[in-house]
């Protein structure tokens, strides 16, 4: 399996529900690292980078939160940060 690094600028009903608390404990679960913060448009910016399969599982639980609501996400792909271990809030 290989470790993919993305960069994610998520749109919709993303912030003030939980989203990063959401992000981050899904990244610790499946032993993803990165970062997730809020920006002042309304969006979340997300790196996550892991083995790709975990990476495609995160993003799709992230989403499920009771009040979370995506209508957009825009993807890059990333080089790998090789000296990264763990995933924070900003």
């Amino acid at each position: 399996m290989s470790v993919i690094r993305r960069h994610y600028f998520v749109s919709g009903s993303v912030q003030g529900v939980g989203f990063r608390y959401r992000a981050y404990h899904i990244a610790q679960h499946l032993r993803l690292t990165g970062y997730v913060k809020n920006l002042y448009d309304g969006r979340v910016e997300l790196e996550v980078q892991g083995e790709s399969e975990l990476v495609r599982d995160f993003l799709e639980q992230v989403g499920e939160g009771r009040f979370i609501y995506i209508d957009g996400i825009e993807c890059k792909d990333m080089d790998v940060v090789e000296d990264e271990r763990s995933f924070r809030t900003e």
